[in-house]
């Protein structure tokens, strides 16, 4: 097999190719030992770690003998013209463990790091077209999720590494393409992207300013208020400081936002009429557009020069200015006419009313701020109505006595001081400060995920520093979180809803069965309801 080395594929399904024929690689658990001395290329890998990342809590007995047995087939599946007799040069036993040995250029997952490392140098040279094109490529050829059908933390951990630098690699793609003035092809792809990358902000800034360079300003800002509402909702953080500027650029329409002007194309760069159809549209779809500087257009697209294809002259693509965006309104307009509206009105109606509506407008007031004394000046208010209108049906004479002017009195209070407050409660800022409970809350919460993150990517550190331990001396601040596998019986009984009986059953169940997979098996090994699981569910985490 000198001649043609075999090829390993993670970037989906396993697969081996030896040539252009696909290896059998046998059963499920055959499949998982070569993945590990696949991810470990060229390096030993113990029999004791292949047990824990293959059958990571339900180890077989006898493992080694088992993990041999299943060496010896992934041998004769790679190497079928080996004699079983000689020791073999593909996988060999060291004393730190068995080591897979691949050439150079044989793991996709190494083609794909070498030519993202190529892209970026070609970026920095400005080689922009070419950088771009080589991360288009690369991030092709991704069949499917890394390590599909493979289970465990240690395949777990491999697949989000993986994943990410896909996802570093596709934003820094669409980000050149940004560059080169593509936004009009970039804009629905970053559509798919931020669907299937949620929590990629970076991904979020591209759509954001992709939308604002198509003219898509009200969508540019749509966008923006749903990045801000996801990270509101799921981690009660605002969006990152360079989302906060785009948003803020976008509002008053700062020019430095308009796309640059597109690059120069070549003469070869149109697909001629008589290729095939997927050619030709594979062209369109990879860039850049072949529109020239409009030179005395006519309507439909007339006086393109010959040899380019008849695009329409529509504002907006590549060639063609943009539409000026409408003027931008900013928030502190937005705010200040808000307030003026608000002083009209509370003036307005205590004045009309000759101040026998002043209360409602201190009702309206008090559930709008919140403000507990200005709801009691509307009683107040009303008070005086009360007492002003009870007088004045029951006067029996035409004289004016003191009750009389008592009733004056008090709707001159009632009218002028409505007036006055009402003008000065809607031209007032109010305040929204957060309480420091909710600022606790929240900073509770961003320490949570931090610790969530620093448990799926690094386990073993998280274990170290404490995390999910409140009865240990901190670490490292993990918002409250708390550990199932390793907690005392004590501190999961001061979890709300877990009673001292439960935490001593979970405590009894882990020492018997070993530690829990994840915080589901709570409920599956009816150990916790599964109500009291998911009502804490962002407190309560399984470190294996």
């Amino acid at each position: 097999m000198t001649d043609r080395p075999l090829r390993f594929e993670l970037l989906g399904p396993l697969r081996a190719w030896h040539g252009g024929r696909e290896l059998d690689l046998g059963p499920g658990k055959q499949r998982a030992v070569l993945a590990m001395l696949v991810l470990n290329a060229n390096r030993p890998v113990s029999p004791a770690a292949i047990i824990d990342a293959v059958w990571q809590q339900e180890p077989p007995e006898n493992g080694p003998n088992v993990v041999q047995k299943y060496v010896a087939g992934l041998r004769r599946a790679l190497d079928p013209e080996h004699s079983p007799r000689t020791p073999g040069q593909l996988i060999t036993l060291t004393p730190a463990g068995y080591v897979l040995t691949v050439p150079e250029g044989s793991l996709d997952t190494e083609r794909f790091a070498r030519e993202v490392a190529r892209a970026h140098g070609l970026r920095t040279e400005r080689r922009l077209l070419e950088a771009a094109s080589v991360l288009r490529e690369a991030a092709g050829g991704w069949r499917a999720e890394p390590l599909a059908g493979l289970t465990g933390p240690v395949f777990e951990a491999a697949r989000e590494r993986l994943v990410e630098g896909r996802a570093a690699a596709l934003e820094a793609m669409v980000e050149l393409e940004l560059e080169l003035g593509r936004h009009v092809d970039a804009a629905p792809r970053l559509v798919e992207l931020v669907a299937e990358f949620p929590l990629r902000e970076g991904l979020r800034y591209l759509l954001i300013l992709a939308l604002y360079r198509c003219g898509r300003q009200a969508e540019a800002l749509a966008a923006y208020r749903d990045a801000r509402a996801l990270l509101a909702e799921e981690f009660g953080v605002e969006p990152g400081e360079r989302l906060q500027q785009l948003h803020r650029a976008i509002l008053q329409g700062d020019p430095a936002l308009q796309a640059p002007p597109p690059p120069v194309p070549s003469q070869s760069s149109p697909a001629p009429m008589h290729q095939p159809v997927a050619t030709a549209v594979a062209t369109v779809l990879a860039g850049p557009y072949p529109v020239p500087a409009p030179h005395a257009p006519l309507p439909g697209g007339a006086g393109v020069p010959p040899g380019w294809a008849p695009y329409p002259v529509v504002p907006g693509w590549p060639g063609y200015p943009a539409p000026p965006p409408p003027p931008p309104v900013s928030p502190e307009d937005t705010a200040r006419t808000q307030r003026i509206i608000l002083a009209a009105v509370g003036g307005a109606v205590p004045l009309l009313s000759c101040g026998f509506a002043s209360f409602a407008t201190m009702g309206f007031f008090a559930a709008y701020r919140r403000s507990w004394w200005v709801a009691v000046s509307a009683v107040g208010y009303l008070a005086l109505n009360v007492f002003a209108w009870t007088i004045m049906t029951n006067g029996e004479t035409e004289e004016v006595t003191l009750r009389d002017n008592l009733a004056m009195m008090s709707i001159l209070v009632t009218w002028v001081g409505g007036i006055a407050q009402g003008l000065f409660l809607g031209l007032d800022k109010p305040s929204r400060t957060p309480s420091a409970a909710v600022v606790r809350a929240i900073e509770l919460r961003v320490r949570r995920e931090q610790a969530r993150h620093l448990l799926a990517r690094h386990p073993d550190i998280a274990k170290r520093l404490h995390i999910g331990r409140p009865d240990l001396a901190p670490a490292f601040d993990d918002g409250g979180l708390v550990d199932v596998n390793s907690a005392p019986a004590e501190v999961l009984a001061a979890v709300p809803g877990i009673s001292a009986e439960q935490a001593r059953h979970i405590v009894a169940h882990r020492a018997e069965h070993g530690p829990l997979l994840t915080v589901d098996h709570l409920a599956h090994h009816r150990l916790l309801p599964a109500q009291v699981v998911d009502d804490h569910r962002d407190v309560l985490v399984a470190l294996a």
